[in-house]
């Protein structure tokens, strides 16, 4: 049994009936057929890069129910004549070949090269049904205007997938009481493999902070290239104005929206999480990655409460993007979040208050890569 279509699509048939049958609208068919063809087969691709690549019902179901909307109208009585108008062998495009396509290196290229597909092939579905089916083509019009943000939310959540493979732990870091002792620390970080550090001063002046954020990002361009990162915790504009990786806000600090506009579209922005409507929505709004908690109780900061296990479990279940545990995390409770599904983690005391941070800190990353789970 067919799906109905609405009203307003159906009644478009008997109005286009008689240009249907001319040779301008049989052309016009053909190119509904070919374009409803090309954005369903890349809409199916966008489904599966969020089912099998990210990993994320909620975009997995997205993506289903545009392709399925999509789908619908499709169905209507009207566009029958799509089918019956097709020519495959008489298309004189199918033996053209361009000489460059876009790149498909990685998950984030899927869904900029099968994004930009199904927009196309939407937008001549638009216009072409102005002519064979005016009823239709808002519709054509309004899945559009959906697809370009489900794009953009899986191609934030693919690239941050992308730009943090193999990162599972983030290390927060002070001022310290010097900006030699703070080199000295960061230099140890990234030389005991580190790849991803926070800085997080309360109390340290913007020039001072300003400063800190320069070594820090100096030390890692020099020591580690483009694989190491560093975040800079609320201080959005610390993070452009020293060319930082990205910045990490709360649900005090700016927006991530907000938090975007001033750190440009290719770096970073990380959002605390304490809940999974927050982490959700901060998904929604763009974030590249989600710090989760608080965890457990912590030597630098204190807290009323702590993450419901139902949540962080839910997190790595649902949500594509990277998400570290937060608050009171050590070496000992690894395995605990591990069997909830998180295997990143950003600490502060439990690496920058050791006797030596850089074999704290190795200890970290060489018990999470013990957790993670075989391949098959």
């Amino acid at each position: 049994m067919g799906m109905e279509p609405p009203a307003e699509v159906r009644d478009s048939d008997a109005e286009a009936g008689g240009t249907a049958r001319s040779g301008a609208a049989a052309g016009t068919w053909r190119l509904c057929d070919a374009a409803a063809n090309r954005a369903a087969e890349a809409l199916r691709v966008l489904e599966d890069v969020a089912r099998f690549i990210l990993d994320d019902p909620a975009l997995t179901a997205a993506a289903k129910t545009l392709r399925h909307d999509l789908a619908t109208v499709l169905a209507a009585p009207v566009f029958s004549r799509r089918v019956a108008c097709r020519d495959t062998p008489g298309d004189v495009g199918t033996t053209i070949v361009t000489d460059t396509t876009l790149a498909r290196r990685s998950p984030a290229d899927l869904v900029a090269a099968n994004a930009a597909r199904a927009a196309q092939a939407l937008r001549s579905l638009q216009e072409a049904a102005l002519v064979v089916a005016p009823d239709a083509a808002a519709r054509f019009e309004a899945l559009r205007y959906r697809l370009y943000t489900l794009e953009k939310i899986l191609a934030g959540a693919a690239r941050a997938a992308d730009r943090l493979a193999g990162v599972t732990l983030c290390v927060l870091v002070d001022g310290r009481s010097s900006a030699a002792d703070f080199e000295r620390l960061a230099e140890e970080l990234f030389d005991g493999g580190v790849r991803m550090i926070q800085l997080r001063d309360k109390h340290l002046p913007t020039a001072g902070l300003l400063d800190r954020a320069r070594r820090a990002v100096a030390i890692a361009r020099r020591r580690a290239r483009d694989e190491a990162v560093v975040i800079l915790n609320d201080r959005a504009d610390v993070a452009a104005a020293v060319g930082a990786a990205g910045v990490h806000v709360g649900a005090a600090d700016l927006e991530v929206a907000a938090a975007r506009r001033v750190v440009g579209p290719d770096a970073l922005v990380g959002r605390t999480a304490h809940a999974f409507d927050e982490a959700r929505a901060a998904a929604l709004a763009g974030a590249d990655y989600l710090g989760v908690g608080p965890c457990f109780p912590s030597a630098t900061k204190a807290f009323d409460t702590f993450a419901p296990r139902e949540f962080l479990t839910r997190v790595a279940r649902e949500i594509a993007l990277p998400a570290f545990a937060i608050g009171g995390v050590t070496l000992e409770r690894l395995d605990d979040l591990a069997a909830l599904g998180i295997r990143r983690v950003a600490v502060s005391a439990a690496v920058v208050d050791a006797a030596d941070p850089a074999a704290a800190a190795a200890a970290f990353i060489d018990r999470l890569a013990a957790l993670e789970p075989a391949l098959p």
